[in-house]
């Protein structure tokens, strides 16, 4: 899963003057995350999609169940683990976003997942958080 210096060096050098720092860290952990799920069998439904009470990072669906993702990253790990920025007010916001989506579109099976993306040594470490939230 690792990639070089370079890798992460292109991903920030595009769109550098429109999107924040932790923008780009964010986009560059939502494509390491879709990755890793598509890897895994998982399909993509959509990324970054609005409701009322927030943004849905990832849609995916495996075997008809359908998985709302909330994806944490971070370049370095000073500060910790990127899963510990879900809050219980992140939570509530999550609960919230993917009640919304699966009422307004018929979504009778579904989950909450966390993934973290962090760069540790040179590699990209990515930990699964199944159901995290409920």
């Amino acid at each position: 899963m690792g990639a070089g210096a370079s890798d992460v060096r292109s991903i920030f050098a595009a769109g550098r003057a429109a999107l924040s720092h932790n923008q780009r860290v964010g986009r560059w952990g939502e494509r390491k995350a879709a990755e890793y799920l598509v890897e895994r069998g998982y399909l993509i439904v959509a990324r970054n999609v609005r409701t009322p009470h927030g943004e849905i990072d990832l849609l995916a669906n495996k075997e008809g169940l359908t998985v709302f993702v909330e994806v944490k990253a971070r370049l370095t790990a000073g500060v910790g683990p990127p899963e510990i920025s879900v809050s219980p007010r992140k939570q509530e916001h999550m609960i919230a976003c993917a009640e919304y989506y699966a009422q307004q579109n018929g979504i009778e099976h579904w989950r909450i997942d966390v993934i973290a993306v962090q760069r540790v040594d040179g590699e990209d470490q990515i930990v699964h958080f199944e159901n995290a939230i409920s």
